[in-house]
Formats: C-alpha cells, sequence, structure tokens
C-alpha cells in the first residue's frame, strides 16, 4: 500500500512539474481539442498541399515561430486565411498540440 501511494506521489509530482513548465498561454488548454481540430481542419494536408512531404516540415522551432504568442498568431492567421471561424480556446488548444509535439516551449 505504502509502494503503491509513494508511486502515485511521484507522479503526480512529474505532473505538475511538467504542468508548471507550459507557458502561460498554454495553461488549460484543451489537448483533445487541439488534436482533434487539427485532425478535422486536416492541418497536416493543407501544410502538405504547400510545403510538401507530411506537412509537418512547417513545424520548424528553429524558424520564425520562436515564442508561444508567434504561435498563436499563425495559428490564428490559418484559421483567418481558410475560414475556419476558430474561437480562441480553439486557437489556444491547437497551439498547445503544436507547442507539445513541435516547439517545446517553456515557462
Amino acid at each position: 500500500m505504502r509502494r503503491a501511494l509513494a508511486t502515485i506521489t511521484l507522479a503526480l509530482l512529474g505532473a505538475s512539474v511538467a504542468y508548471a513548465q507550459v507557458p502561460a498561454e498554454f495553461k488549460g488548454a484543451d489537448l483533445k481539442l487541439g488534436e482533434r481540430l487539427i485532425a478535422e481542419n486536416k492541418c497536416n494536408q493543407c501544410h502538405a498541399q504547400k510545403w510538401g512531404h507530411d506537412g509537418k516540415d512547417v513545424y520548424r522551432p528553429k524558424g520564425r515561430i520562436n515564442t508561444p504568442a508567434a504561435l498563436i498568431s499563425m495559428v490564428e492567421r490559418c484559421s483567418t486565411e481558410l475560414n475556419l471561424a476558430l474561437f480562441s480556446e480553439d486557437v489556444a488548444a491547437i497551439a498547445a498540440v503544436l507547442n507539445r509535439d513541435y516547439y517545446h516551449f517553456s515557462k
């Protein structure tokens, strides 16, 4: 019982530390929503048509997207250009997924 409690405690502490490293712009973002919106709006397919390969080459962490705010701005730009009419929480969710998977901005 003690060992299980210790394991759970360590897992929760690890999750807390990871959460603390998330930039304020992405705290509370719904990652499942972001994943769903990326799939539904076919983001990678659109990027593949514009930039080739599987579309993921556009996510270059060392490129012009170098802050969480710039990432959010780019997602908003895509939403506007494609008339997706995303709400701010949708944009934050998508940006949070992109940050988690590609950019890795921290606090």
